[in-house]
C-alpha cells in the first residue's frame, strides 16, 4: 500500500466513523425531542393508503406545481442522492484498488447510465436551485434608527423582538432562513456531483489503458468524451487521482453527516430524511392538505376532548398547547422537517400586509425551543417528577409570553390555510397555531380584548353581532312569497328539498341580507322548496373555534347538531362559506352527518338543469361587463370548490370574468378568518384593502364572491381603494405600496368606476329574474 493510499483509506476511515456517530447522534436528539410530545393516535394507518400517498407525492412532487421549474430541479436532485449512494461504496473499494468495481452492478449498464444521467442532471438542478436562492435572498438590512429611511421597519416575529428589515427583505421568502445551512447543503451537492463525474472519466481512462471491454462509450455514455482526454496519462496519475478524488467525496460526504448530526435543527438539511415520515403521518391519508375541519383538541392521552362533559375532565388537564410539550409528537416532527424554503411566508396574507405573523418563523421558533426543552423534560420525567413538584405548573416554558410566540404573531393568523396548501412536506401550521390559541384562551383567558365580547353574544345571544333571535327572520320581510319555518309552517325539514341554513351573517348583517334574499328568490323561481329554522338557528361556533374557544364552540355546535337531527335536516344549503366548513366538515365529529351544499354549487346545477333561465335580452345590449371573482378560503381553499361559482359567472350572457392574478389554490385572503372578522386589524396594511386594490386592477365593474365575510371585508377595502384614489391615485390600477385609508364598515360603494362588491347570487338574480335585486 503506498504512502498516499495509506493516508487516503485512514482519513476515510476517521472520516466515516466520526460521520456515523455524528449523524446516530443528530438523529437520537431529533426523536428524543419529538417523542416529549403528546400522542397523536392514527397517524400509522391505514398503512396502505398512506404508504401511496407518500409515493404519489414524492415521486409527482404536487406540492410545487406552481414552480414547475423548481419541481423539475429539486425532483433531479432528490432522487440522485440514493442513485448516486452506489458511486459512495464504489468509492470505498478505489481507496483499495483504483480499479474497483461493484460485484456483478459495477458495469452493468443500466445502473451507468442512471449514474451518469442523474450526476449531469443533478449538476444541473443544484446550479438551477442554488441561483434561485442567490437571486431570492434576502439584501442587507438597513438598522433601523430614529429617522430610518422611508420604508425601513422594525419586524417582530415569532421570538417577539422586532428586528431590523427593509421591506424589500420581507419580500424575500428566505428572509431569516439560515442561509448558511442551505449553502453547505448545495455546496456538499455541488462537489459530491463534480466528484463522481470526475471520478467516472478517470474510471474511462484507466479502463481503455487495461484493455477493459466495458472501457466503451456503451458504458460511459456521458463522461467518456472527457475521459478520453485522459486516456494518455500515465497509469500511476490516473490511479493517484482516483485516490485523491474518492476520498475528497467520502470525506465531502462524511462532513455532511457531521453538519448534520450536529446540527439537529437543521430542516434544511434533515428534511430529506424526516419530509418522508412526515409526509406518511399527515392528518389525511388520502393526500388532502390538512385543512377543512380542525384537529380535534386532545387530552395527554390523544383522545379527543369532550369539554361539554366538564365534570369528567380531570381538574388539572391542561386544554390546548401552553408549554412545547403540550404539542404533540407530530407537531414536533413538523417544526424540525421545516425546511425554510419560505413559501408559507410568500402566501401568508398576515405577512404580505406587515403583521409579524411568519408562518415559517413560527416553525423554527417552536423548533429551536423544542430542542433547548427536550433534554430538560426527558430528564425531569425519567426522575419522576410531576407538575406537583415543580414551581411552575408545567415542566417546560410558556410558548406565549416568554419570547417563543409574541402575542401579535399569534392573533394575526386568519387561519386560511395557505401556508399548509404551499408547504412541499405536509406541516400542519393552522393546527398548531388553533392549539395555542386554545391554551390562551381556556386556561390563561389571554386573548384580544375585542374576543372578549364576541364570546360574550355568542354565548348569550348565539350570534357575534349579539342581536336578538326574533330578529333571524327580519332578512324575509317584503319578499313576495312566505318563507316557511320548520316547527311552524312544515312539521319536517324531510318535507322539502332543502334546510336552508342562513347563518348569522345572512340574518343580521346588512350587505349579507341582499345574499340571503337573493339566494331565497333565486330558489323560490327554480321551484326548489327549502324551510329555514327562523330563531331556532344559533351560530355554528366557527368564529369560536378558530379563536381558540373549544368549550364555546363545542356548546354551540352541540346544540345544533341536536337542533338539525330533531327537525329531520337531510339536505342543508348554506350562503356562508364557513357555516359551510363547519357543518359539512366538522360537525360529523360531533354526530351530525348532513348532506351540506354551498349555494353557489346548488345554483350552478339548476342553471346546467335549465331550472334558472336569464331573462330575455340579458346580455343583449352590446356593452358587456366584467366580473372578477374572489375565491373565499374556507370555500375555496379549505374546501376546494373552485369551478362552481367561476362557471354561474361564466353563464350570464354578457358578463366576461376577470381571474385575478392570485385566485384559487394562490387566492389571497380577505381577511376575516381566524375571527379575524371580529378584531382590529392595527398593524400593517388591511388585508381586505389590499385584496381590494387587486380585484380593482382588473377594470371589472363588479367583484364576486361567496362568502358574506367576504362581501364586507372586501366592500370595505374598495371603498378604501377608492378615498385613496380620490387622493390621486387611478381607481383602475392602484400600483403596490399605494396609501389607502382605514376602511370603515358601510353600505355597498356605488360610485362611477368603483365596482361594487357582490353575492355571486346577488349579481345573478336581476338576470335571471329580469327584476333587480334588492
Amino acid at each position: 500500500m503506498s504512502p498516499l493510499q495509506l493516508v487516503c483509506v485512514v482519513l476515510a476511515s476517521v472520516a466515516t466513523a466520526v460521520g456515523v456517530a455524528a449523524f446516530v447522534r443528530g438523529v437520537v436528539v431529533i426523536v428524543r425531542t419529538v417523542r416529549i410530545g403528546r400522542a397523536a393516535p392514527g397517524r400509522s394507518g391505514p398503512a396502505g393508503v398512506r404508504l401511496g400517498t407518500l409515493v404519489r407525492e414524492v415521486v409527482g412532487h404536487g406540492r410545487f406545481q406552481q414552480r414547475p421549474a423548481v419541481r423539475a430541479a429539486h425532483w433531479v436532485v432528490m432522487v440522485s442522492f440514493p442513485v448516486l449512494v452506489v458511486t459512495l461504496l464504489t468509492g470505498y473499494g478505489q481507496l483499495v484498488d483504483p480499479r474497483y468495481g461493484l460485484p456483478v452492478l459495477g458495469h452493468w449498464p443500466p445502473l451507468e447510465w442512471a449514474v451518469e444521467a442523474f450526476a449531469w442532471l443533478g449538476l444541473v438542478g443544484i446550479a438551477y436551485l442554488t441561483s434561485v436562492r442567490l437571486r431570492a435572498r434576502p439584501r442587507p438590512a438597513v438598522p433601523v434608527t430614529t429617522g430610518a429611511e422611508a420604508g425601513d421597519e422594525a419586524v417582530p416575529h415569532a421570538g417577539g423582538a422586532p428586528q431590523p428589515a427593509t421591506a424589500q427583505q420581507r419580500r424575500s421568502r428566505f428572509f431569516r432562513s439560515n442561509m448558511r445551512w442551505a449553502y453547505v447543503v448545495e455546496a456538499t451537492i455541488w462537489l459530491v456531483v463534480l466528484a463522481v463525474l470526475v471520478l467516472r472519466g478517470l474510471e474511462y481512462a484507466l479502463g481503455v489503458q487495461d484493455g477493459e471491454p466495458w472501457a466503451t462509450a456503451l458504458h460511459f455514455p456521458l463522461t467518456a468524451w472527457f475521459g478520453a482526454a485522459w486516456t494518455g496519462t500515465q497509469a500511476a496519475t490516473l490511479e493517484a487521482a482516483v485516490l485523491v478524488v474518492a476520498t475528497v467525496k467520502i470525506l465531502v460526504s462524511m462532513g455532511w453527516f457531521v453538519f448534520v448530526g450536529l446540527s439537529p435543527t437543521a430542516g434544511i438539511a434533515w428534511h430529506r430524511f424526516l419530509a418522508v415520515v412526515n409526509v406518511y403521518a399527515r392528518r389525511e391519508p388520502d393526500g388532502a392538505p390538512a385543512l377543512g375541519p380542525l384537529a380535534p383538541l386532545r387530552g395527554p392521552d390523544g383522545e379527543p376532548l369532550d369539554l361539554t362533559a366538564a365534570e369528567d375532565l380531570p381538574d388539572d388537564l391542561r386544554l390546548g398547547a401552553g408549554a412545547v410539550e403540550d404539542l404533540t409528537w407530530k407537531q414536533l416532527l413538523d417544526t424540525s422537517t421545516c425546511t425554510e424554503c419560505g413559501r408559507c411566508q410568500e402566501q401568508c396574507p398576515a405577512w404580505a400586509t406587515g403583521k409579524p405573523l411568519n408562518p415559517k418563523l413560527v416553525m423554527t421558533a417552536l423548533r429551536d425551543h423544542a430542542a433547548a426543552t427536550a433534554p430538560w423534560v426527558t430528564a425531569a420525567r425519567a426522575a419522576g417528577a410531576t407538575p406537583e413538584a415543580t414551581a411552575d405548573p408545567h415542566l417546560g416554558v410558556d410558548l406565549v409570553g416568554a419570547g417563543v410566540i409574541d402575542p401579535d404573531v399569534l392573533w394575526s393568523c386568519t387561519t386560511c390555510g395557505a401556508c399548509v396548501q404551499q408547504c412541499p412536506v405536509d406541516i400542519e401550521h393552522v393546527d398548531t397555531l388553533v392549539d395555542i390559541r386554545c391554551y390562551q384562551v381556556l386556561m390563561e383567558s389571554a386573548f384580544p380584548a375585542e374576543l372578549g365580547g364576541t364570546f360574550t353574544k355568542l354565548e348569550r345571544r348565539g350570534n357575534p353581532w349579539g342581536l336578538p333571535a326574533r330578529q333571524r327572520l327580519d332578512w324575509a320581510k317584503g319578499l313576495p312569497f312566505d318563507v316557511p319555518v320548520v316547527g311552524v309552517d312544515v312539521e319536517s325539514a324531510a318535507e322539502v328539498d332543502y334546510l336552508f341554513w342562513v347563518g348569522c351573517a345572512g340574518a343580521f348583517e346588512d350587505r349579507a341580507k341582499r345574499t340571503t334574499r337573493a339566494v331565497a328568490e333565486l330558489l323560490h323561481v327554480a321551484g326548489v322548496s327549502f324551510a329555514v329554522l327562523g330563531d331556532g338557528e344559533t351560530c355554528t361556533g366557527d368564529p369560536a373555534r378558530r379563536a381558540g374557544n373549544e368549550l364555546l364552540y363545542q356548546m354551540l355546535a352541540s346544540q345544533n347538531v341536536e337542533t338539525l337531527t330533531e327537525v329531520g335536516a337531510q339536505r342543508v344549503v348554506v350562503t356562508c362559506a364557513h357555516c359551510f366548513n363547519t357543518l359539512s366538515r366538522e360537525y360529523p365529529a360531533m354526530g351530525g352527518r348532513f348532506d351540506v351544499v354551498h349555494h353557489t354549487q346548488l345554483l350552478d346545477r339548476l342553471v346546467g338543469e335549465g331550472r334558472l333561465r336569464f331573462a330575455p335580452g340579458t346580455g343583449d345590449d352590446g356593452t358587456g361587463t366584467t366580473v372578477t371573482y374572489h375565491d373565499p378560503c374556507y370555500l375555496g381553499r379549505h374546501n376546494e370548490v373552485y369551478t362552481p361559482p367561476r362557471d354561474l359567472v361564466a353563464a350570464v350572457p354578457g358578463v366576461t370574468l376577470a381571474e385575478m392574478p392570485r385566485n384559487k389554490e394562490t387566492s389571497f385572503c380577505c381577511g376575516a378568518g381566524g375571527a379575524r372578522m371580529w378584531m382590529e386589524e392595527s398593524l400593517g396594511e388591511r388585508i381586505g384593502t389590499v385584496r381590494a386594490a387587486e380585484a380593482v386592477a382588473t377594470g371589472a365593474g363588479a367583484i364576486a364572491t361567496a362568502c358574506p365575510f367576504c362581501t364586507v371585508m372586501l366592500s370595505d377595502g374598495v371603498a378604501a381603494t377608492a378615498r385613496a384614489a380620490d387622493a390621486g391615485e387611478p381607481v383602475a390600477a392602484p400600483a403596490a405600496g399605494d396609501p389607502r385609508g382605514t376602511a370603515t364598515p358601510g353600505a355597498p360603494v356605488a360610485r362611477p368606476g368603483v365596482p361594487e362588491v357582490a353575492d355571486i347570487a346577488v349579481l345573478l338574480l336581476d338576470r335571471v329574474t329580469g327584476r333587480p335585486s334588492a
